[in-house]
């Protein structure tokens, strides 16, 4: 006999609310202190932005690192180095945060979307080679959720057919993929620094590079093309660029919670083994997948229902979970990005249908359903649940009660 389920009127497993707190606190408050001291906001008056830059790259070893002002502007710069022809098709993964798509649609571009390797959630190399053709530039893996791509086969295509990889990071602090940290692996990597990340601004992004002309246009891309360093006495505007300047205090901000990051990846990344560990053997739900080679940073915790063990969708198991008191949602995001409606009816700027009519494209593509299989069979199946470096034991015991709970509830009553 299985327990009466919260959602049917049954005792709930958690009645107080999970820890959602960051480490924010003193080193921060120095750090904002020196700024407001000083009196001087704006990131090329003061030296909290360019020290985190600086400290940022070494920590990576990488020779650049440019601060903006969001994850998605950390992408943006990213694609402005690169400055692909309008009409140019970049690929990348069609479940991720709309902030991977809009740099593309920005620089006139075209995503194309390739499909995901079930069991990973990252793009499928094979299906990468299947999408490429001559308009393509760029190719963008989604470290999804804090799990690496499979990056060694996605360098190799590139390589192949001479095309950049720009990672996408936001996501995926210190995740590990053959040792390497993932940002490191591509020709450039993004950074997100929003509030649920690793690591905290509030907002901000920070983009990393070892290529010397990618370093330089990355700078300049951010700050509308000045270029600061030019011995002229009036503003020399090189290339095109965006606002993207991250102020002072965020800067300051950055410069203490850089300090704090490795101990919050180390934290959650216990905290989401131990979880895996606890619910591997659970009938009907399939955890996160981690090796030796592809080493996890649990931005979330995501698992999969198995719907030929248990008779619920993943909707309703994430109901049932929130009923318990256990932070938990359905799908990430509730359709592949190629379902929005403004990018099936191509209604981005205006009625003007570009940049998909644009001339330099000179070809059709269509989003609709089935064109990444996988990817909707994911979010058909994927519940993901909320991760913190604060969790105690008892936190995770709970997860773990609550799922057993119930998927034993649904097993038995399928």
């Amino acid at each position: 006999m299985c327990e009466k389920l919260a959602l049917f009127g049954g005792k709930p497993v958690r009645s107080e609310p999970f820890p959602s707190k960051r480490d924010i606190g003193f080193q921060e408050l120095r750090e904002l202190l020196d700024v407001i001291e000083s009196g001087k906001l704006f990131r090329y008056a003061g030296n909290k932005v360019s020290e985190f830059e600086k400290k940022f790259a070494k920590y990576f070893n990488v020779k650049y690192a440019v601060a903006s002002t969001s994850g998605t502007a950390a992408i943006h710069i990213a694609v402005g180095a690169v400055n692909p022809n309008p009409g140019s098709e970049i690929i990348t993964s069609p479940i991720t945060d709309l902030g991977t798509i809009i740099p593309i649609l920005a620089q006139n571009c075209i995503p194309v979307f390739a499909d995901l390797d079930p069991e990973t959630y990252t793009l499928d190399p094979e299906s990468i080679e299947k999408n490429i053709s001559d308009k393509t530039r760029i190719i963008i893996p989604v470290h999804l959720f804090g799990f690496p791509a499979d990056m060694d086969p996605i360098m190799e295509i590139a390589e192949k057919h001479d095309l950049i990889v720009i990672e996408d990071c936001a996501q995926a602090y210190l995740a590990e993929y053959k040792g390497r940290w993932v940002g490191t692996i591509g020709d450039i990597g993004s950074f997100s620094l929003q509030q649920s990340k690793h690591m905290t601004t509030g907002d901000g992004g920070i983009t990393i590079t070892n290529n010397d002309e990618f370093g330089e246009k990355l700078r300049l891309f951010m700050d509308k093309g000045w270029d600061r360093n030019a011995p002229v006495f009036y503003r020399a505007y090189r290339i095109f660029g965006f606002n993207y300047r991250m102020t002072e205090l965020q800067g300051a901000v950055a410069l203490a919670q850089l300090n704090k990051l490795e101990t919050v990846v180390k934290k959650r990344r216990s905290i989401g083994e131990r979880l895996t560990k606890e619910i591997e053997d659970v009938d009907g739900i399939i955890p996160p997948k981690s090796s030796r080679d592809r080493r996890h940073s649990f931005w979330l915790y995501p698992i999969r229902i198995d719907k030929n063990v248990l008779s619920i969708s993943n909707i309703d198991f994430a109901k049932a979970l929130r009923a318990e008191g256990i932070p938990a949602s359905a799908g990430y995001i509730g359709k592949p990005l190629y379902m929005i409606e403004y990018l099936r009816n191509k209604n981005v700027y205006g009625n003007s249908k570009c940049p998909f009519n644009c001339p330099y494209y000179g070809k059709n593509i269509e989003y609709k359903e089935g064109l990444c299989p996988n990817a909707e069979k994911i979010l058909s199946e994927i519940v993901t649940i909320s991760i913190n470096e604060f969790y105690s034991v008892k936190d995770i015991m709970d997860i773990v009660y609550g799922i057993k709970k119930v998927a034993k509830y649904f097993k038995q009553n399928k």
